[in-house]
Protein backbone atom coordinates (compact mmCIF):
# COMPACT_ATOMS: atom_id res chain seq x y z
CA UNK A 1 0.00 0.00 0.00
CA UNK A 2 1.21 3.59 -1.07
CA UNK A 3 0.32 6.24 1.83
CA UNK A 4 -1.88 8.65 0.53
CA UNK A 5 -0.17 12.34 0.03
CA UNK A 6 -2.58 14.30 2.43
CA UNK A 7 -1.12 12.49 5.22
CA UNK A 8 2.32 14.30 4.79
CA UNK A 9 0.55 17.55 4.32
CA UNK A 10 -1.11 19.87 6.67
CA UNK A 11 -4.45 18.30 7.54
CA UNK A 12 -7.38 19.39 4.80
CA UNK A 13 -10.15 18.49 3.69
CA UNK A 14 -10.14 14.78 3.05
CA UNK A 15 -8.36 14.54 6.76
CA UNK A 16 -11.07 16.62 8.47
CA UNK A 17 -13.86 14.36 6.99
CA UNK A 18 -11.93 10.86 8.26
CA UNK A 19 -11.07 12.07 11.64
CA UNK A 20 -14.09 10.22 13.27
CA UNK A 21 -13.21 7.34 11.90
CA UNK A 22 -9.61 7.60 13.07
CA UNK A 23 -11.53 8.88 16.51
CA UNK A 24 -12.99 5.63 16.36
CA UNK A 25 -9.72 3.77 15.62
CA UNK A 26 -7.73 5.29 18.38
CA UNK A 27 -10.60 4.24 20.81
CA UNK A 28 -10.75 0.68 19.35
CA UNK A 29 -7.05 0.70 20.36
CA UNK A 30 -7.02 2.29 23.56
CA UNK A 31 -9.89 -0.24 24.78
CA UNK A 32 -8.13 -3.36 23.37
CA UNK A 33 -5.09 -2.04 26.03
CA UNK A 34 -7.42 -1.84 28.60
CA UNK A 35 -8.96 -4.62 28.52
CA UNK A 36 -5.91 -7.51 27.55
CA UNK A 37 -3.76 -9.07 29.65
CA UNK A 38 -0.31 -8.89 28.50
CA UNK A 39 1.79 -12.22 28.86
CA UNK A 40 4.83 -11.78 30.85
CA UNK A 41 8.07 -13.51 29.53
CA UNK A 42 10.87 -14.82 31.40
CA UNK A 43 13.41 -13.22 29.68
CA UNK A 44 13.50 -9.23 28.90
CA UNK A 45 11.61 -7.84 26.03
CA UNK A 46 12.30 -4.95 24.05
CA UNK A 47 10.27 -3.40 21.18
CA UNK A 48 11.22 -1.32 19.03
CA UNK A 49 7.74 0.12 17.58
CA UNK A 50 6.52 3.83 16.30
CA UNK A 51 3.33 5.69 16.31
CA UNK A 52 2.90 6.13 12.73
CA UNK A 53 1.97 4.03 9.83
CA UNK A 54 5.58 3.02 7.28
CA UNK A 55 9.06 2.93 8.04
CA UNK A 56 10.74 5.01 10.38
CA UNK A 57 14.11 3.10 10.68
CA UNK A 58 12.95 0.53 13.69
CA UNK A 59 14.43 -2.59 11.76
CA UNK A 60 18.14 -0.99 11.89
CA UNK A 61 17.47 -0.19 15.19
CA UNK A 62 16.38 -3.94 16.31
CA UNK A 63 19.94 -5.09 14.42
CA UNK A 64 22.30 -2.38 16.16
CA UNK A 65 20.78 -3.99 19.84
CA UNK A 66 21.17 -7.44 18.37
CA UNK A 67 25.22 -6.32 18.39
CA UNK A 68 24.85 -5.17 22.31
CA UNK A 69 22.93 -8.31 23.67
CA UNK A 70 24.13 -11.21 22.57
CA UNK A 71 21.91 -14.29 23.11
CA UNK A 72 18.71 -12.21 22.17
CA UNK A 73 16.49 -13.59 19.02
CA UNK A 74 13.83 -11.31 17.32
CA UNK A 75 10.25 -11.70 17.02
CA UNK A 76 8.12 -10.08 13.92
CA UNK A 77 5.21 -10.26 12.39
CA UNK A 78 6.49 -10.83 9.10
CA UNK A 79 4.60 -8.26 7.51
CA UNK A 80 4.01 -9.22 3.65
CA UNK A 81 5.33 -13.19 4.07
CA UNK A 82 2.23 -15.92 4.18
CA UNK A 83 3.99 -18.01 6.98
CA UNK A 84 1.91 -17.16 10.19
CA UNK A 85 4.05 -19.05 12.62
CA UNK A 86 5.59 -18.98 15.14
CA UNK A 87 8.54 -20.46 12.64
CA UNK A 88 12.55 -19.43 12.85
CA UNK A 89 13.43 -17.72 9.63
CA UNK A 90 16.39 -19.40 7.54
CA UNK A 91 18.56 -18.44 4.28
CA UNK A 92 16.45 -20.64 2.39
CA UNK A 93 12.68 -18.51 3.47
CA UNK A 94 11.77 -15.54 0.47
CA UNK A 95 10.29 -12.82 1.45
CA UNK A 96 6.70 -14.17 -0.03
CA UNK A 97 7.49 -16.62 2.52
CA UNK A 98 8.32 -14.45 5.90
CA UNK A 99 8.59 -10.66 4.66
CA UNK A 100 11.22 -8.43 3.99
CA UNK A 101 12.24 -7.39 7.83
CA UNK A 102 12.41 -10.93 8.38
CA UNK A 103 15.38 -11.53 5.81
CA UNK A 104 17.14 -8.55 6.69
CA UNK A 105 17.01 -9.46 10.74
CA UNK A 106 17.96 -13.24 10.25
CA UNK A 107 21.71 -12.14 8.64
CA UNK A 108 22.51 -11.08 12.47
CA UNK A 109 20.89 -13.06 14.67
CA UNK A 110 18.25 -15.88 14.95
CA UNK A 111 14.74 -14.48 13.93
CA UNK A 112 11.27 -15.52 14.34
CA UNK A 113 7.78 -14.24 12.41
CA UNK A 114 4.92 -15.15 14.24
CA UNK A 115 1.45 -13.26 13.36
CA UNK A 116 1.14 -14.58 17.44
CA UNK A 117 3.61 -12.09 19.28
CA UNK A 118 3.20 -14.72 21.72
CA UNK A 119 3.59 -17.51 20.34
CA UNK A 120 6.26 -16.31 19.05
CA UNK A 121 8.20 -15.08 21.69
CA UNK A 122 7.20 -18.71 23.56
CA UNK A 123 9.41 -20.65 20.30
CA UNK A 124 11.88 -18.07 20.43
CA UNK A 125 12.55 -18.99 24.59
CA UNK A 126 12.06 -22.53 23.66
CA UNK A 127 15.42 -22.51 21.35
CA UNK A 128 17.57 -20.57 23.67
CA UNK A 129 16.63 -16.89 23.33
CA UNK A 130 17.67 -15.19 26.33
CA UNK A 131 16.04 -11.45 25.20
CA UNK A 132 13.66 -11.13 22.77
CA UNK A 133 14.00 -8.09 20.36
CA UNK A 134 10.18 -7.07 19.04
CA UNK A 135 10.58 -5.41 15.88
CA UNK A 136 6.96 -3.50 15.75
CA UNK A 137 4.55 -4.22 18.08
CA UNK A 138 4.42 -0.91 20.21
CA UNK A 139 0.53 -0.71 19.97
CA UNK A 140 0.42 -4.61 20.20
CA UNK A 141 -0.88 -4.94 24.28
CA UNK A 142 -0.80 -8.88 24.40
CA UNK A 143 3.37 -8.84 25.37
CA UNK A 144 4.43 -7.03 28.45
CA UNK A 145 7.43 -4.82 27.12
CA UNK A 146 10.63 -4.50 29.64
CA UNK A 147 12.05 -2.14 27.57
CA UNK A 148 9.80 0.01 24.84
CA UNK A 149 11.63 2.09 22.01
CA UNK A 150 9.56 4.57 19.64
CA UNK A 151 11.50 5.37 16.87
CA UNK A 152 10.68 8.93 14.98
CA UNK A 153 11.66 9.97 11.77
CA UNK A 154 13.64 13.73 12.04
CA UNK A 155 12.29 14.20 8.47
CA UNK A 156 8.98 13.18 8.91
CA UNK A 157 7.76 13.18 12.36
CA UNK A 158 4.25 12.67 12.88
CA UNK A 159 2.38 13.64 9.03
CA UNK A 160 -0.60 15.47 9.48
CA UNK A 161 -0.58 14.09 13.05
CA UNK A 162 -3.70 12.82 12.55
CA UNK A 163 -5.00 9.05 13.22
CA UNK A 164 -5.63 6.42 11.00
CA UNK A 165 -7.31 6.80 7.95
CA UNK A 166 -7.12 10.11 8.49
CA UNK A 167 -3.34 10.55 8.60
CA UNK A 168 -0.46 8.19 9.24
CA UNK A 169 -0.87 7.87 12.72
CA UNK A 170 -1.18 4.45 14.58
CA UNK A 171 -2.77 6.20 17.99
CA UNK A 172 -2.68 9.63 19.37
CA UNK A 173 1.07 10.80 19.86
CA UNK A 174 0.78 12.36 23.59
CA UNK A 175 -0.68 8.72 24.94
CA UNK A 176 1.88 6.49 22.85
CA UNK A 177 4.61 8.61 23.65
CA UNK A 178 3.87 8.51 27.50
CA UNK A 179 3.57 4.77 27.42
CA UNK A 180 7.73 4.85 25.80
CA UNK A 181 10.52 4.11 27.94
CA UNK A 182 12.76 6.54 25.74
CA UNK A 183 12.22 8.13 22.49
CA UNK A 184 15.19 7.16 19.29
CA UNK A 185 14.96 10.52 16.96
CA UNK A 186 16.60 8.99 13.17
CA UNK A 187 18.21 11.73 11.06
CA UNK A 188 18.60 15.30 10.99
CA UNK A 189 16.94 18.17 11.76
CA UNK A 190 14.82 19.66 14.94
CA UNK A 191 13.29 17.23 17.38
CA UNK A 192 9.16 17.80 16.57
CA UNK A 193 7.68 19.87 19.26
CA UNK A 194 5.77 17.27 21.06
CA UNK A 195 8.59 15.28 21.89
CA UNK A 196 9.77 18.61 24.31
CA UNK A 197 6.88 17.84 26.86
CA UNK A 198 6.89 13.92 26.47
CA UNK A 199 9.35 13.58 29.54
CA UNK A 200 10.79 11.19 28.10
CA UNK A 201 14.46 10.41 27.44
CA UNK A 202 15.91 11.16 23.62
CA UNK A 203 18.47 9.81 21.91
CA UNK A 204 19.67 10.47 18.52
CA UNK A 205 20.72 8.54 15.30
CA UNK A 206 21.87 8.40 12.32
CA UNK A 207 21.27 5.70 9.16
CA UNK A 208 24.65 5.74 7.45
CA UNK A 209 25.35 4.43 4.02
CA UNK A 210 28.43 1.49 4.39
CA UNK A 211 29.89 1.80 0.99
CA UNK A 212 29.53 5.71 0.41
CA UNK A 213 32.41 6.75 -2.18
CA UNK A 214 30.68 3.93 -4.31
CA UNK A 215 28.20 6.32 -5.65
CA UNK A 216 30.01 9.38 -5.95
CA UNK A 217 29.48 11.27 -9.34
CA UNK A 218 27.25 8.05 -10.65
CA UNK A 219 24.44 8.27 -12.65
CA UNK A 220 21.77 6.13 -11.10
CA UNK A 221 18.44 5.01 -11.89
CA UNK A 222 16.96 4.51 -8.23
CA UNK A 223 13.65 2.77 -7.37
CA UNK A 224 12.32 1.82 -3.71
CA UNK A 225 8.77 -0.25 -2.25
CA UNK A 226 9.18 1.28 1.33
CA UNK A 227 7.32 3.64 3.42
CA UNK A 228 8.70 6.98 2.56
CA UNK A 229 10.53 6.16 -1.07
CA UNK A 230 11.75 10.14 -0.79
CA UNK A 231 14.06 9.27 1.77
CA UNK A 232 16.02 6.99 0.10
CA UNK A 233 16.59 9.16 -3.26
CA UNK A 234 17.74 12.24 -0.90
CA UNK A 235 20.16 9.83 0.37
CA UNK A 236 21.49 8.61 -2.58
CA UNK A 237 21.75 12.57 -3.11
CA UNK A 238 23.53 13.15 -0.31
CA UNK A 239 26.63 10.46 -1.38
CA UNK A 240 26.63 13.10 -4.53
CA UNK A 241 25.17 10.36 -6.92
CA UNK A 242 23.27 11.96 -9.59
CA UNK A 243 19.48 10.42 -10.00
CA UNK A 244 18.75 9.90 -13.87
CA UNK A 245 15.77 8.39 -12.33
CA UNK A 246 13.66 7.62 -9.48
CA UNK A 247 10.78 5.65 -8.94
CA UNK A 248 8.47 5.38 -6.36
CA UNK A 249 5.96 1.44 -5.57
CA UNK A 250 4.11 0.76 -2.53
CA UNK A 251 5.58 -0.26 0.71
CA UNK A 252 6.58 -3.85 0.59
CA UNK A 253 6.02 -4.25 -3.24
CA UNK A 254 6.86 -7.98 -5.15
CA UNK A 255 8.10 -6.93 -7.95
CA UNK A 256 7.21 -8.31 -11.35
CA UNK A 257 9.24 -9.76 -14.39
CA UNK A 258 8.00 -6.74 -16.93
CA UNK A 259 8.91 -4.20 -13.58
CA UNK A 260 12.09 -5.07 -13.65
CA UNK A 261 13.17 -5.82 -17.22
CA UNK A 262 11.26 -2.11 -17.91
CA UNK A 263 14.07 -0.43 -15.23
CA UNK A 264 17.46 -2.56 -16.74
CA UNK A 265 16.17 -0.93 -19.81
CA UNK A 266 15.67 2.47 -18.38
CA UNK A 267 18.56 2.18 -16.69
CA UNK A 268 21.11 0.54 -19.69
CA UNK A 269 19.20 3.42 -21.81
CA UNK A 270 20.64 6.37 -19.56
CA UNK A 271 23.70 4.52 -18.94
CA UNK A 272 22.96 4.41 -15.48
CA UNK A 273 23.58 1.99 -12.31
CA UNK A 274 19.95 0.71 -10.93
CA UNK A 275 20.04 0.94 -7.36
CA UNK A 276 17.29 -0.27 -4.51
CA UNK A 277 17.12 -0.41 -0.68
CA UNK A 278 18.34 -3.42 1.16
CA UNK A 279 14.58 -3.89 1.86
CA UNK A 280 13.87 -4.41 -1.79
CA UNK A 281 16.83 -5.63 -2.68
CA UNK A 282 15.57 -8.97 -0.32
CA UNK A 283 12.37 -9.05 -1.75
CA UNK A 284 14.18 -9.66 -5.50
CA UNK A 285 15.10 -13.29 -6.80
CA UNK A 286 18.57 -14.52 -6.48
CA UNK A 287 18.94 -13.82 -10.24
CA UNK A 288 17.96 -10.18 -9.81
CA UNK A 289 19.84 -9.36 -6.84
CA UNK A 290 23.41 -10.28 -8.72
CA UNK A 291 22.36 -7.89 -11.05
CA UNK A 292 21.23 -4.44 -9.10
CA UNK A 293 23.51 -2.54 -6.51
CA UNK A 294 21.99 -2.50 -3.03
CA UNK A 295 22.85 0.28 -0.62
CA UNK A 296 23.80 -0.87 2.65
CA UNK A 297 23.41 1.10 5.80
CA UNK A 298 24.28 0.73 9.21
CA UNK A 299 23.04 3.03 12.49
CA UNK A 300 25.09 4.85 14.33
CA UNK A 301 23.99 6.09 17.79
CA UNK A 302 25.36 9.93 18.84
CA UNK A 303 25.76 9.20 22.32
CA UNK A 304 26.18 5.53 22.78
CA UNK A 305 27.04 6.27 26.38
CA UNK A 306 23.24 6.90 26.98
CA UNK A 307 22.08 3.94 24.97
CA UNK A 308 24.53 1.22 27.15
CA UNK A 309 22.98 3.33 30.06
CA UNK A 310 19.61 2.71 29.03
CA UNK A 311 19.92 -0.87 28.18
CA UNK A 312 21.96 -2.03 31.69
CA UNK A 313 19.18 -3.38 33.35
CA UNK A 314 17.66 -5.47 30.43
CA UNK A 315 21.32 -6.37 29.80
CA UNK A 316 21.87 -7.35 33.37
CA UNK A 317 18.93 -9.42 33.30
CA UNK A 318 19.78 -11.30 29.84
Amino acid sequence: MRSPEFWHEKPGLVAGLLAPVGAAWDAAGRLRRAVTRPYHAPVPVICVGNLVAGGSGKTPVVLSLAGILPGAHAVTRGYGGSLTGPARVTAAHRASDVGDEALLLVARLPTWVARNRVAGIRAAIGDGATAILLDDGFQNPTVQKDLSLVIVDAGYGFGNRRVIPAGPLRERIAPGLARADAIVVIGDGPDPDALAVAGRPILHADLVPVDRARFAGKSVVAFAGIGRPEKFFATLRGLGARLAAAREFPDHHRYRRAELAALHEEAAHLGAMLVTTAKDWVRLDPAERARITVIEVEMTWRDRAALAALLAPVAQRA
